[in-house]
């Protein structure tokens, strides 16, 4: 059973008006969430500019494919967050996507970052660390921490081994913790 919000409400009238054609709702619906679609595409993204292209395709795709959205199968920000990231990895499989994912040693077992040194660092920070990690260590983390896909998932997602995928995420952790300790 889906519980229907006021921001279900709001959304799901600005959507109908949006397929109406009505441009107000269109740009309403757009700037009520512009700001959680671009994290999306500078979290996947290695810098600004990929992820200004990332956010166009992907904008693109909800607006053209907006009259799919069923509100029965959950939120909108849910479904237009899903759209972002296929783009993201369309992007990244047409530009980056030079045989990253390389089996690595499989991790012993995968540590959490601190929650104290989580709690020091802006998500503004968080996001340009995680841009500034390799491609393979970015694209889990991304998947696994932020977006919540299991090792599975990941793997059948990138064509690559669950053993790789965990190997990535613990080194991406690594390396985040890495650099979250040079700035504190």
């Amino acid at each position: 059973m889906i519980i229907i919000t006021d921001m279900n409400l709001e959304d799901q009238s600005l959507i109908k008006r949006s397929l109406k054609g009505e441009e107000k709702a269109i740009k309403l619906l757009y700037t009520r969430h512009k700001q959680y679609w671009f994290g999306i595409c500078l979290r996947y993204a290695s810098n600004r500019f990929e992820a200004h292209d990332v956010f166009q395709e992907a904008v693109s795709s909800v607006f053209e494919k907006l009259n799919q959205f069923n509100p029965q199968k959950g939120s909108f920000k849910a479904w237009s967050n899903r759209i972002f990231v296929n783009a993201a990895f369309l992007y990244l499989k047409q530009h980056q996507w030079q045989q990253s994912f390389k089996d690595l040693e499989l991790a012993e077992s995968e540590v959490d970052m601190s929650e104290s040194v989580l709690g020091k660092i802006t998500a503004k920070e968080l996001t340009q660390l995680i841009q500034q990690l390799p491609f393979g260590y970015r694209v889990v983390f991304n998947m696994r921490e932020i977006e919540g896909y299991s090792h599975h998932e990941i793997a059948q997602t990138l064509d690559i081994s669950i053993g790789t995928s965990k190997s990535q995420l613990f080194k991406a952790k690594k390396a985040l913790r890495a650099k979250i300790k040079i700035l504190f």
